[in-house]
């Protein structure tokens, strides 16, 4: 079992999660009891003094590690000349979007800079529909897009839309492969995408003949880090095609070299009319981009879509340094090497651990489910969170996500090492040990 260093929360973190608890709402996502104070690379520090190895990069966010040097010379250069000026142009905001378009496949020679993903994902649904002149998208089960009125519409799961009234009308949704647990109860090897065919039947029972545009993730992060089979996301972009829809990929989450690949678009060869990227675009500092066709933005006049704080020079200047020690330190391999080495370890405990259904993933991004019984696939939310404080005291801090909270997210910055990623793994392998 893997030893215990400290009971949390400690007397220092109890003392601010209690002034949390009095003056901030119930609604934020439920984490372990700790406070963070500093941290460095993968490395956390609580305002106890405790030591951690972070798994989570703040959920998929500072993909450079914490407290960069480079990074943070960026931001406290341009923190000392300009912070914000709206629409204005400046040099790095020039500067962001050429080289995030110089980035992307051909036809995304735009780059509508904004502040969050889910003001990205926003305003791909808005300008598909301005573009089409329809009103319909389909989004899949199990999908996040975030958590604005038309991304929380388009959600493939209760949680996020629960009790909030009316959505957006026009969402359709459609059956992802979650090979794992299949909808239609078949099995992978021999299912023939089955779910892609039972797109057409869906459009059949639910469109009103105004279909504007599909999104997708290329992997659903909220849902549990579900990848599809080898074929599907192509064979959608070919279906949305064929049926003059635009095709809109969701990479808020899976960008900036999270899955081994500077874009998960890379694996399949994609070719998106849309494409949301956030979270590691800025590594901790606040941004977002739409990246999409020029045809499809011509659509707009000059003043229908904007953020106050979209493309401020901050952010800019932080998203260059990111590109910069993403090429630098070629953090996109290190992520193929490092998680290649984990999902292997990860396996290894799968077929060890009766709790442990399934370990899937690509580079460092990866999903633990957890089940009561290997043969019924029940899910197993109570052993899900057990297991994030065990872990948490002793030393590794893992987050929660799936639809059924059953679902440990393992997703570290892309900066570490695979001794500490060793480390973190032999303790994980103590703590599935003791249930």
């Amino acid at each position: 079992m893997a030893e215990v260093r400290t009971k949390l929360p400690g007397p220092k973190s109890k003392e601010y999660l209690d002034i949390l608890a009095q003056y901030e709402p119930n609604c934020t996502t439920q984490q372990a009891p700790l406070v963070w104070d500093r941290a460095e690379g993968v490395r956390v520090w609580d305002i106890d003094g405790n030591e951690y190895i972070d798994l989570t990069s703040g959920v998929l966010v500072t993909n450079v590690g914490h407290s960069h040097p480079k990074h943070v010379a960026a931001i406290r250069e341009q923190a000392g000349r300009l912070l914000n000026c709206y629409d204005f142009a400046t040099p790095q905001r020039a500067e962001f979007a050429r080289r995030l378009v110089e980035m992307m496949p051909e036809n995304l020679d735009n780059c509508f800079l904004l502040t969050t993903g889910s003001e990205a994902t926003e305003a791909a649904m808005r300008v598909s529909k301005r573009y089409s002149g329809r009103h319909e998208i389909i989004s899949f089960y199990g999908g996040f897009h975030g958590r604005t009125y038309g991304a929380m519409s388009m959600a493939g799961k209760m949680g996020t839309k629960k009790k909030f009234g009316p959505l957006m009308p026009g969402c359709i949704y459609a059956p992802y492969p979650y090979c794992f647990r299949c909808p239609f109860k078949l099995k992978k090897e021999d299912c023939g995408l089955f779910c892609l065919e039972f797109l057409d039947r869906v459009v059949e029972a639910s469109s009103t003949g105004d279909l504007a545009a599909v999104i997708i993730e290329p992997y659903q992060g909220g849902a549990g880090f579900i990848f599809p089979p080898e074929g599907y996301l192509k064979g959608l972009e070919e279906w949305a095609r064929k049926h003059e829809v635009l095709f809109i990929l969701d990479e808020v989450q899976s960008s900036f070299g999270r899955t081994g690949k500077m874009f998960a678009f890379e694996w399949d060869n994609l070719r998106p009319n849309l494409l949301c990227l956030g979270k590691g675009i800025g590594s901790g500092i606040p941004s977002a981009a739409l990246m999409a066709e020029s045809r499809i933005m011509d659509s707009l006049g000059p003043g229908e879509m904007s953020s106050t704080t979209g493309g401020n020079p901050l952010s800019c200047a932080a998203g260059l340094a990111v590109l910069d020690i993403m090429e630098e330190e070629r953090l996109p391999e290190n992520a193929l090497k490092v998680g290649s080495y984990m999902l292997e370890r990860f396996k290894e405990l799968e077929r060890e651990i009766e709790i442990l259904g399934e370990a899937r993933g690509r580079g460092l991004v990866m999903g633990l489910e957890f089940v009561k019984d290997k043969e019924t696939l029940e899910p197993a939310p109570e052993i899900t969170w057990e297991f994030i404080l065990r872990c948490c005291q002793a030393g590794v801090i893992v987050g929660r996500v799936g639809l059924y909270g059953s679902v440990i997210r393992i997703a570290p910055p892309l900066v570490i090492t695979k001794e500490q990623a060793g480390k973190a793994i032999d303790i994980i392998a103590g703590v599935l040990r003791s249930f």
